[in-house]
């Protein structure tokens, strides 16, 4: 069987956000952006909104949701911006926020996350940065299946990096009981998890016309970015293995957000699902000495069913 040809656009690293979704009219629509009061997030959820979206911001820290709420609903003179709290590394909030949900969700962008954290565990012993980024995401698009099934055509965009040609999901010690922690990795880990959710939900939800697709938004100097914590010993090592590959270029956070939001808008990806873009437009396997395109483990359909059981399990654990 050939492989489908690789989705292209007139999109490039230097698009916004605003230009992907030029033209497009989200009136009706609902959507949800998780960390959505800063980086990437908030340049999401302000282009959504200027697009006609009824926009949800699920954040941590209210007070931050409310200011940037409010911003965005006077940049785009659009009043439909809410705040809603959501804590991915605490089931009971994840479950307090679905059940408070109603009606269709026809956006939902997965874009909170965590980078790179010192060792650290949740209260059911997981490795924080899969917890966040991916048991958290899971439980919470999960949960919102029916939500998300009501609107005829939802989407969900999963936010990974290039940081997932670092690791492969490591089925045999996910939380690092085993092997000697490294950041680095867990965050590899955690973004190859990224992939993989939205390979598998996209073949599981068809039939209930929901489609994901990942994406690699390129190095943005967010304020997690900012608050990364690692050791001069870990950069060093960091960079040992970048040896070859061509120097970060860094966009600003509106360039950063104009592939999720192309992802969550486009009438290209109709009915498209299971893939992963960066800078716009779908890439192939990754090349030689470059930190871009996708590793052949983040698309693999067994890996993915694979990890879809596991996080099924360690959810019914709780």
């Amino acid at each position: 069987m050939s492989q489908p040809s690789l989705i292209t656009t007139g999109f490039h690293s230097k698009s916004t956000a605003s230009e992907v979704v030029a033209g497009i009219d989200l009136a009706g629509r609902k959507a949800i952006v998780t960390g959505g009061a800063s980086g990437i997030g908030l340049e999401t959820a302000r282009a959504l909104a200027k697009a006609g979206a009824e926009v949800t911001l699920a954040v941590r820290d209210l007070s931050a949701g409310r200011l940037a709420a409010k911003a965005i609903a006077a940049a785009t003179e659009n009043p439909l911006v809410n705040v809603m709290p959501l804590n991915l590394v605490n089931q009971s909030s994840i479950a307090s926020f679905v059940a408070a949900w109603s009606g269709p969700l026809h956006i939902l962008i997965n874009n909170a996350g965590i980078m790179a954290t010192p060792e650290l565990r949740t209260p059911e012993g997981w490795e924080l940065q899969f917890a966040t980024n991916h048991l958290g995401h899971f439980a919470l698009t999960v949960g919102l299946h029916d939500a998300l099934a009501a609107a005829n055509g939802a989407r969900v965009v999963s936010v990974s990096s290039a940081g997932h040609l670092r690791s492969p999901v490591v089925f045999d010690d996910i939380h690092f009981l085993r092997r000697p922690y490294d950041p680095f990795l867990a965050y590899g880990q955690s973004k190859t998890a990224n992939i993989l959710f939205a390979v598998e939900a996209s073949k599981r939800w068809a039939k209930d016309g929901i489609t994901a697709n990942a994406l690699m938004p390129g190095g943005v100097r967010t304020p997690g970015v900012a608050r990364l914590q690692v050791t001069a010993e870990q950069i060093e090592k960091l960079n040992e293995t970048r040896t070859g590959y061509p120097e970060i270029i860094w966009k600003t956070p509106e360039q950063g957000a104009a592939t999720s939001v192309l992802l969550a808008t486009s009438p290209l990806l109709n009915g498209i699902g299971g893939r992963y873009f960066e800078n716009g437009n779908e890439v192939g396997p990754q090349a030689p000495g470059m930190e871009s395109g996708v590793a052949p483990y983040a698309l693999d359909p067994d890996a993915a069913e694979k990890l879809w059981e596991l996080s099924i399990e360690l959810m019914k654990a709780q």
